[in-house]
């Protein structure tokens, strides 16, 4: 039999003789059990309700009566964000991320209804998901199997035995390497077993190839990053003279990786990259709308110079003579400032936000965690990319529903005022048909490519240190 085949066997076989391991791999299948029932339930629950009241939107806008256009602009719509296939893997920031957001005319308001909003302040101490527990306790485990794999055979006096048979040391930390994924994949593959059986059931079969991608490149990833902890761990047995000190430094580099680098590199990039406070940010957008002018003001300087240029350019005296009605001219004008204001702000907003995260994408050079973190919530559409992109897709629908609305105003509604006694001025229902239902589109695959090439190239940097540390240490270990 081959070397390293023969010495992961023997190490798989031993570490599976030690109750201990299995009680470990009992409670982190308790664990992910759990983290399957409330992820499917999550899941079916939100995605329902999010159906449900789409659905009952659509119909309550469609019946709306005969009304003036303006009106309708601010009865406003909702838009809604499905919770993705595979959240039920990683649910990322999806509990802090909104999913509904009412749009009215002028005003773009902020995302509702999270899960933390609807929570006690446990959440904050993060929730349970397979993706969590294969990020954080199974590295954690694998310590713990893996700390003896080389220190215990040199206690022992076996490592000279072995060495002496023809083992050279890079069979025997490739073989211990070997071994102990292969105990990593106790639990892993019944992970990605069960992840596939509900991403695909929950979709009714009717799975994409960009999900499928996305599933894929998951899988990948998490066996790679399973891999670098099997690495770490039979390395750092190898270089420790005991198997307690080797024990000691695993769960010391655990709790670095795990626990202390995220929260530094977090705390450090706001720090750096400080963004406003969210009541500045709507101040300043306001402030920035007030000096362009209040289209509700017909004594305002912008908009009466902007009457004037109508006037001159029509040749008659009164807006109650131009052939289109003028309020909604001005509404649409108004709509229009008041939109590029907002988004100027918010690209702004985003630039530090993404500052932030690309000070903390760079720690992934440092720590594998930060890199699979990050690439598991983008693969699985659980990040604040995604959330944002859900955000200017909600807004633009704002944007292109209000100047509908003030389109059909210009066109259709007169400019002469109804007198007391007359009907109010309004158009015929059949109209809001013009308006489409939203329906959020979630970025493909090819996106995460480009968001997440820091991570990418974090997993080659990783791949190419620990092939170059079992070189190197294969030429300098000493028995004793």
């Amino acid at each position: 039999m081959n070397p390293h085949l023969l010495i992961a066997r023997n190490f798989r076989s031993n570490a599976l003789k030690n109750r201990a391991v299995y009680i470990l791999i009992l409670f982190i299948g308790i664990l992910l059990a759990y983290a399957v029932v409330t992820s499917w339930a999550g899941f079916v629950r939100q995605n329902e309700s999010i159906a449900r009241y789409q659905a009952q939107v659509r119909h309550d806008w469609l019946d709306n009566p005969d009304k003036h256009p303006h009106r309708m602009a601010h009865y406003g719509n909702f838009a809604f964000r499905p919770k993705a296939p595979l959240s039920i893997f990683d649910s990322g920031m999806e509990s802090f991320f909104g999913n509904t957001v009412f749009l009215e005319a002028h005003k773009q308001n902020s995302v509702n209804f999270s899960e933390a909003g609807f929570s006690t302040g446990m959440l904050r101490f993060g929730e349970i998901s397979m993706a969590m527990v294969l990020q954080i306790l199974l590295p954690l485990l694998i310590f713990f199997i893996g700390f003896a794999s080389i220190a215990a055979e040199r206690e022992n006096g076996t490592l000279k035995i072995i060495l002496t048979q023809g083992i050279s040391w890079k069979q025997l930390l490739t073989g211990k390497v070997i071994g102990l994924a292969q105990i990593a994949m106790i639990l892993f593959v019944p992970v990605m077993a069960t992840t596939f059986l509900l991403w695909f059931f929950l979709q009714n079969g009717q799975i994409s190839a960009d999900e499928t991608v996305r599933l894929v490149l998951v899988t990948l990833s998490y066996s790679i990053y399973l891999l670098f902890f099997c690495v770490i761990a039979v390395l750092v047995s190898a270089m420790s003279k005991t198997s307690k000190s080797a024990l000691v430094s695993l769960i010391g580099l655990w709790l670095m990786l795990t626990i202390v680098l995220p929260r530094a590199s977090q705390a450090l990039g706001t720090y750096l990259y400080p963004a406003p406070l969210k009541v500045t940010f709507q101040a300043n957008i306001e402030k920035d709308v007030l000096k362009e002018g209040d289209s509700h003001n017909p004594d305002d300087i912008h908009y009466k110079a902007l009457k004037d240029s109508l006037l001159a350019a029509h040749q008659v005296d009164s807006t109650h003579e131009l052939p289109f009605n003028y309020s909604g001219f001005v509404m649409a004008e108004g709509e229009k400032i008041s939109a590029r204001i907002y988004n100027a702000h918010f690209d702004n907003l985003m630039k530090v936000y993404d500052s932030q995260n690309s000070f903390s994408k760079a720690m992934a050079f440092l720590n594998p965690f930060m890199a699979i973190k990050n690439l598991s919530m983008s693969l699985a559409g659980t990040d604040y990319r995604t959330y944002t992109d859900f955000q200017k897709q909600a807004e633009a629908y704002r944007y292109a529903m209000a100047q509908k609305m003030n389109e059909l105003q210009i066109k259709y509604i007169s400019n002469k005022k109804p007198g007391p006694t007359d009907k109010p001025v309004v158009i015929d229902q059949k109209h809001w048909e013009e308006v489409p239902e939203f329906e959020y589109k979630s970025p493909k695959v090819g996106a995460v490519f480009q968001y997440e090439a820091t991570s990418f190239l974090a997993f080659i940097f990783w791949i190419a240190l620990l092939v170059c540390l079992i070189q190197l240490l294969s030429n300098k270990l000493k028995v004793n």
